[in-house]
């Protein structure tokens, strides 16, 4: 489905802000019938524009309530070391998020661990062991006013 409506975005819109909502609330918050709501949805996911559902966790009720931003430097320009530092992050179960950036440095990661003394060691014993990491810089996440990801 390539074309993105009104209604499709609405449709949208409203699952992003509760991917639990029924069929017939949402068919009635976008003004279609509960039928023709479902049969977007289901061809929203069938094209790939919807890829999951998932559920938002509070880290700290999991152990994770330490959130830290890393931006990542690597040694060499190269695909091979980009594929390996990319495969040590999908290793590393603290990384939550790992994205490949334009600037001056090469990563940018999310991080989510228990305290400060996990993240301790996560900086030395994990990211601080890859051989292709030449600079590390952390943010420290004081709070979050507004988080949107799902």
């Amino acid at each position: 489905m390539s074309d993105m409506d009104t209604i499709n975005n609405s449709i949208l819109r409203e699952l992003q802000t509760n991917g639990r909502i029924s069929n017939l609330e949402l068919a009635e918050k976008v003004g279609l019938s509960p039928s023709a709501c479902l049969r977007r949805v289901q061809e929203l996911e069938r094209t790939g524009v919807i890829q999951g559902y998932r559920a938002v966790v509070d880290r700290n009720a999991v152990g994770g309530g330490f959130l830290a931003y890393i931006t990542v430097g690597l040694s060499q320009h190269t695909k091979a070391h980009q594929m390996a530092f990319e495969k040590a992050m999908q290793r590393a179960p603290e990384v939550r998020e790992c994205h490949n950036v334009t600037g001056t440095i090469e990563y940018l990661l999310r991080v989510e661990v228990a305290d400060l003394a996990a993240y301790k060691h996560f900086h030395t014993e994990v990211l601080g062991t890859v051989p292709q990491v030449s600079s590390i810089t952390s943010y420290i996440v004081m709070g979050s006013p507004k988080d949107q990801r799902a």
